[in-house]
């Protein structure tokens, strides 16, 4: 925490940027270079209980609106987020470190959920059933919950807010969002977004901050549903909390222990190319980044030799730089996690095949940023046991490869054995192991012969066991951001019930 004299950004509540509360500041900076972005206010309990009551105030005036009025607002920043891809782009590289690349298709990313939310406005909404009364009609209605709290991660600074808050507004819901503590700058940038919209004050609250202010959200008693992305255990906090609360729901999609399953059916060049995107993409800080390869031993070695070489040579380096591969991990503290989880690898007998976590001076672009390389290794799968390094969530360019023998069977079976269940990919040219995979495999997210990375926004992303409790996206968002209302509507003067229960009154007379 500072104070400094260049300029401080503030939160955005009931329609204007204000200072809120509280005194204290926090920085943004590259992980790149340890360069300063910008100086934010720090979110206080009085900061969040003024935006959840901005938002609450909002809620009759926006759900009175059409969902397609809504959705114009939304228009206006989907056309922003197009014209502005290069720039904005180069602000999500700059605040959190993936490539360029990566940076812009964040912003892509944002745009298309827009673009989804925003058409879906026009689309049909509820669903009309049978009734088994002829003069009857029975039909699905939805309407808004109230106030959405979101709570996202710093790894898809502009993209997965809009994946919360898209959904939840064009469906009448008004909100107060918490941006990651790592990524101000961006969550700053979104909410100018809204505000050039003219969006009605108070239906998009902003409260910068750390964990405290998102606790803060998610006790608020106005708050109707909480959406969060982010680590398995502050979503099984968060998802413990709200379930106390009868009324509230939370929609949550947390961390993985993922695979890429090679068979022995698989096509090596899809599988050595789909592995090292699964695995070292945004240097391995995706919730769905692979940290477990589990290859037949019929293709085992070539395998290992092939990932081995590119996980010599992938380009680390300056991320704004095109020919970069990877950049830094996104802060200091992660850098530490990733080597405590590399020597406890070897203390649980992993043999290392690639060590370039601590790269050589000429190979990282800035002693200030937080540069790492792949890590690789193999373990013997069968003499695991419960060994913690191929079941817990690092969250770094950390893989492990493991060999089996046997049949589709075995393999699935190395790849559910883990608290977590969120991604997976399988590579084979034989589509009895896909459909295998494909029924038996634990996962919310599955990929055949593709990394098992590249959300689209029409599909829902979550997962299952330890990796979520919803799907804080797409169309399964509405499901968390709206109820649902049954109704029954008599169009006869007489009453006639389902079933053959009488409408006959019998009086004593």
């Amino acid at each position: 925490m500072s104070q400094q004299t260049m300029e401080v950004h503030d939160h955005y509540i009931g329609g204007e940027f204000v200072a809120g509360a509280g005194e204290e500041t926090f920085e943004s900076e590259n992980p790149a270079s340890g360069e300063t972005l910008g100086t934010f206010r720090r979110g206080t309990e009085t900061d969040v209980e003024r935006a959840v009551a901005a938002a609450e105030g909002a809620f009759e005036e926006w759900h009175d609106l059409s969902h397609i009025d809504r959705a114009e607002y939304l228009w206006e920043i989907y056309h922003e987020l197009k014209e502005r891809t290069e720039e904005l782009g180069e602000t999500v590289t700059k605040e959190c470190g993936k490539e360029i690349s990566e940076g812009k298709a964040d912003v892509v990313e944002a745009a298309h959920m827009v673009e989804w939310a925003a058409g879906d406005a026009r689309h049909p909404h509820g669903d009309v059933v049978p009734s088994e009364i002829p003069s009857k009609d029975a039909y699905m209605r939805r309407k808004p919950v109230g106030v959405v709290g979101c709570i996202t991660p710093w790894n898809f600074p502009v993209a997965i807010p809009f994946w919360h808050m898209a959904v939840a507004l064009v469906e009448g819901n008004t909100v107060v969002w918490k941006p990651a503590e790592q990524t101000p700058l961006c969550g700053q940038t979104i909410a100018e977004l809204f505000e050039s919209t003219g969006i009605p004050d108070g239906v998009f609250n902003m409260v910068q901050g750390y964990g405290d202010a998102g606790s803060e959200i998610v006790d608020a008693p106005a708050v109707d549903t909480v959406l969060f992305t982010g680590s398995a255990e502050v979503g099984h906090e968060i998802a413990g909390k709200v379930a106390s609360r009868p009324g509230t729901t939370a929609a949550c999609e947390m961390g993985g222990k993922n695979a890429v399953l090679v068979t022995d059916q698989a096509d090596l060049d899809v599988a050595v190319h789909s592995a090292v995107m699964s695995s070292f993409k945004t240097t391995g800080q995706r919730c769905v980044s692979s940290e477990r390869l589990i290859v037949h031993e019929d293709v085992y070695e070539e395998f290992k030799e092939r990932f081995v070489e590119l996980a010599e040579s992938v380009a680390v380096g300056e991320p704004l730089d095109e020919s970069t591969f990877m950049g830094p991990l996104i802060e200091q503290r992660q850098v530490e996690r990733f080597h405590e989880y590399n020597a406890l690898a070897r203390e649980e007998g992993a043999d290392v095949l690639v060590d370039r976590a601590e790269l050589d001076a000429e190979e990282a672009p800035d002693d200030r940023g937080n540069w790492v390389g792949p890590f690789v290794y193999e373990i013997d799968y069968d003499d695991a046991g419960e060994t913690r390094c191929i079941r817990e969530e690092v969250f770094a360019p950390h893989v492990a490869l493991m060999k089996y023998s046997g049949d589709i069977e075995r393999g699935v079976e190395i790849q559910n054995d883990t608290p977590y269940g969120l991604a997976g990919a399988i590579i084979s040219e034989d589509y009895r192991q896909i459909n295998y995979f494909r029924d038996h495999a634990e996962l919310g997210l599955a990929y055949g012969n593709l990394p098992c990375i590249g959300a689209e926004v029409q599909l829902p992303f979550g997962g299952v066991k330890k990796s979520g409790n919803g799907y804080p996206s797409a169309r399964e968002v509405i499901e968390a951001v709206t109820e649902r209302t049954a109704w029954t509507l008599n169009n006869s003067k007489d009453i006639e019930m389902a079933q053959g229960l009488s409408a006959d009154i019998t009086t004593d007379n």
